[in-house]
């Protein structure tokens, strides 16, 4: 897959998953604008990707803000001239039992999850329209949209959400060639699961393929789905579980 000359929006990616996105794409010939809510880890994360040689640009800010979505795009087109790929990677996880789940949280996990993806979609939609040459778009749910985890019930209702935004673009983006899709993360190691106790061991041992993901399987999925390979697959969710939403068991 070459995205030489492609130009990539990427929230959330001061680590984790959404650093890994942006490595590949910048190894493989993108142009990246990367966003993270912590402009130290952002600012890090580019040093980190320009050191190999990629270039990418960041942009630190609170992705749900659509003044921060639109400085996104702005500095796409004026750092290098077009807007090819939007990934809309931010998401916050507010854990809390239903009976005590507090308004605020409930809100606030809705503004990241839903508006910053929604509005993200929005601005780059807009500006691959006005380009006329097509683009992708991706979100990142999780397998709590489609398995319920306990004190997980309005991260998983935003995550489901996703899934259903990325069908319904497909009525709305598919005459511009712009796909729209989701990938749907299982348990991942990342820099924050890594320091959980009994997170790796408990994952292995009930997820099918014996381990949990990395962020490079995760990664592969995302790059995938914003290529040229796969402009043909739009409104749909590729889950990236080791099978873990085949049989379910709960880490409880």
């Amino acid at each position: 897959m070459s995205f030489t000359g492609k130009v990539a929006i990427v929230t959330g990616a001061g680590q984790g998953i959404g650093l890994e996105i942006c490595r590949r794409l910048a190894r493989v010939g993108s142009k990246v604008i990367l966003n993270d809510l912590d402009e130290k880890l952002a600012t890090g994360a580019v040093k980190n990707i320009t050191n190999e040689n990629g270039v990418c640009v960041a942009v630190a800010g609170d992705s749900s803000d659509p003044s921060i979505i639109q400085k996104l795009v702005d500095t796409a087109i004026s750092k290098f001239g077009t807007l090819d790929i939007a990934i809309a990677n931010a998401g916050i996880t507010l854990y809390g039992h239903f009976f005590d789940y507090k308004p605020a949280s409930f809100f606030e996990v809705m503004k990241v999850n839903l508006g910053g993806s929604f509005f993200l979609a929005q601005a780059a939609a807009k500006q691959m329209k006005k380009q006329e040459a097509g683009g992708s778009i991706l979100f990142t749910s999780s397998v709590t949209g489609h398995q319920a985890h306990k004190n997980l019930a309005a991260y998983a209702m935003s995550k489901a959400a996703l899934e259903m935004l990325a069908k319904n673009l497909v009525i709305e983006l598919s005459q511009y060639r712009i796909n729209v899709n989701t990938i749907a993360p299982g348990a991942t190691l990342t820099d924050r699961t890594v320091s959980e106790p009994g997170y790796e061991s408990t994952w292995s041992r009930i997820t099918p393929m014996g381990k949990p993901a990395s962020v490079t399987d995760i990664a592969n999925a995302a790059l995938f789905l914003v290529s040229e390979a796969a402009k043909h697959i739009t409104g749909q969710t590729l889950i990236i579980d080791g099978g873990w939403t085949s049989v379910s068991p709960s880490p409880y």
